[in-house]
């Protein structure tokens, strides 16, 4: 990010940043109309994120999922194995829905090379499920044993590569075969000494498909940077920067499972709180390497395991929130937006939640009431939501105007609010409602 970087304010890294995503580097628009239109886009969504003063009007987006493929006449199973569908299909969305951002075509990840890693822990339509799903699975497990903190925290790397790795993709099998240390020194035995696990027969099939999924990965993804480039060049910006997530959630839905996170919380809530800590430090790390690497701005979050339902406010309180909230003070420090999609309900939250960094925190809420959201976040954090899914599914568009409408109304007032559904869309979306959504905010929400 430049030689000077550690010396600016976190204020003047985000302001260097959004400048980055307002001038977007490499991006020749298609006219002077879609770069005004660009720019107008960007400058709404930031304004309404950073509270500093009223966007031009509310913004309006949606997380599209697959939609675009079955709303072109495709499923999501065909895009993931004929890439030559992707950019047809996210293309025609994009020029029918006069949305604030675009969604890219990457969610419809690359099947072929997936299928080469043998996942264990995911499933999608036509690998362990139909081929008519409309979704991704996730199978969660205990791919982290109760026992095993002790080997997380001895060497997380080690870990990673010889346990965790071959329990969630076949491909991987092979690490079990690999010393416990591929450290070495550098006399020449030394180093020889460091090829001697890549003489097994199997460790040098396992490399071999790594290379073949790599190159399937390398043709899949320069279609969606096709895609992403002409989308921003026809005037929409993108608001993914980069994922991360909450360190609870990285242990409940990826290591320990939701029972075992559970049960930890009161058999060994010392070990958990450990992990929680090397966990948020690891991804610090990781997360902002990579967006610094790409010159991202905004960092989104899906939060799963934090709702009302879970846990008491208490253990929210205790395990959940300490973690993230370092991750979220680390990100804004560096510049970045943080965008965390709270899936359920966080109604008993909000008063804790509201300890975050004025004007650098997007709130979406998927249960949430949004007067509630609004009340106790407004002039702190810029909150989003909430349309029912249900609403758009069979609703009338006269209903979806009704809806958001009110929404505006409510939380509105003083910017800070962004106009967008409960969650992401499916194929049986009405497209009536979707125009209905955008309608209702050029409407309704004017500054």
């Amino acid at each position: 990010m430049g030689p000077n970087w550690q010396k600016l304010t976190p204020d003047e890294k985000r302001e260097q940043r959004f400048n980055q995503w307002l001038s977007p580097a490499g991006i020749k628009f298609i006219s002077a109309e879609a770069e005004r239109a660009y720019k107008s886009r960007v400058s709404r969504i930031y304004d309404a994120i950073r509270l500093q003063k009223e966007p031009d009007r509310i913004p309006v987006l949606v997380n599209v999922g697959a939609y675009p493929a079955y709303y072109s006449g495709t499923t999501l199973h065909d895009a993931m194995y004929d890439y030559s569908k992707l950019c047809p299909a996210w293309l025609k969305f994009l020029r029918e829905f006069d949305f604030d951002t675009f969604n890219s075509p990457g969610m419809a990840l690359p099947g072929k090379a997936l299928e080469i890693l043998s996942p264990k822990a995911t499933v999608w339509p036509g690998y362990g499920i139909s081929k008519e799903v409309t979704i991704y699975q996730y199978l969660e497990g205990e791919y982290m044993k109760a026992d095993e903190y002790d080997d997380l925290f001895s060497d997380p790397s080690d870990f990673w590569i010889r346990t965790y790795m071959p329990r969630v993709a076949g491909i991987f099998e092979p690490y079990r075969k690999l010393p416990t240390h591929l450290f070495t020194f550098g006399l020449a035995a030394g180093l020889l000494g460091a090829l001697i696990p890549f003489t097994i027969p199997v460790v040098r099939e396992m490399y071999q498909k790594l290379i073949d999924a790599g190159k399937e990965t390398a043709e899949w993804m320069n279609v969606v940077r096709e895609f992403d480039s002409e989308a921003m060049a026809s005037g929409f910006p993108s608001l993914e920067g980069g994922i991360a997530f909450a360190p609870f959630d990285i242990i409940g839905d990826f290591l320990r499972g939701t029972k075992g996170i559970m049960t930890d919380m009161y058999r060994q809530p010392d070990k958990l709180m450990a992990a929680l800590d090397l966990i948020t430090d690891l991804q610090i790390k990781k997360t902002l390497a990579g967006v610094n690497m790409s010159g991202g701005l905004i960092v989104g979050f899906p939060l799963h395991k934090g709702d009302d339902t879970f846990m008491s406010l208490k253990q929210y309180q205790t395990f959940y929130w300490p973690s993230l909230k370092k991750t979220i003070e680390a990100f804004v420090n560096e510049g970045l937006i943080v965008s965390l999609y709270a899936e359920g309900y966080y109604e008993s939250r909000l008063e804790t939640i509201k300890d975050v960094p004025e004007g650098a925190v997007l709130w979406q809420f998927e249960k949430t009431d949004m007067t509630k959201a609004k009340n106790v976040l407004g002039g702190i954090a810029c909150i989003s939501g909430n349309v029912p899914a249900s609403l758009l599914y069979s609703g009338t568009p006269q209903d979806v105007k009704e809806y958001c409408r009110k929404l505006i109304e409510a939380c509105g007032k003083g910017g800070g609010y962004i106009l967008t559904g409960e969650a992401h869309m499916e194929k049986a979306h009405s497209a009536d409602n979707l125009h209905a959504m955008i309608e209702a905010v050029k409407e309704y929400g004017n500054y």
